[in-house]
């Protein structure tokens, strides 16, 4: 599993962390092995040009996705294929604002929000409200799932 982390911007951010949680969600989700995922982190001028190319909506966003191969969660018994699953695009200053707004931390804030992009990759959406349902139930458990196994790592915090 090849995921690529790319921080370009001045934010402190526990880069092996992200990547952790990536390939921690990617097992749960019976991932292939072999899929690769790429995370960018952007300043804000960056972050606000991909949202009007991408989403025509003006000013800057958190996160966005863009898959790749269009993989699709697997089963116990059944990977999903290898591929590349796509590139999740951070924005740690907008993380920011909403991390102080909602009282926790910045990385807090990017664990969800690279966990929430990582469920875009994977076909998930949140435009209908069962589907909101689902895919905040099963962002809700990674999270938890993942603050519990990296807290129980040795020299590692969440």
């Amino acid at each position: 599993m090849a995921i690529d982390l790319l921080n370009e911007t001045e934010a402190s951010v526990d880069e092996a962390q992200l990547v952790r949680l990536v390939a921690f969600d990617l097992e749960r989700l019976f991932v292939h092995p072999d899929a690769d995922v790429s995370i960018v982190l952007v300043d804000v001028a960056a972050m606000e040009q991909l949202h009007v190319q991408w989403m025509d909506e003006p000013g800057p966003t958190d996160v966005l996705s863009f898959p790749m191969d269009e993989l699709r969660p697997g089963a116990h018994d059944r990977l999903t294929p290898a591929g590349l699953l796509g590139d999740i695009v951070l924005c740690p200053e907008v993380a920011q604002a909403q991390a102080t707004e909602a009282g926790h931390s910045l990385m807090t804030e990017l664990r969800l929000l690279t966990t929430h992009g990582l469920l875009h990759l994977l076909g998930f959406d949140h435009a209908e409200p069962a589907e909101r349902d689902e895919m905040f139930t099963l962002q809700d458990k990674l999270l938890a799932g993942f603050e519990e196994h990296d807290a129980g790592t040795p020299g590692r915090t969440p």
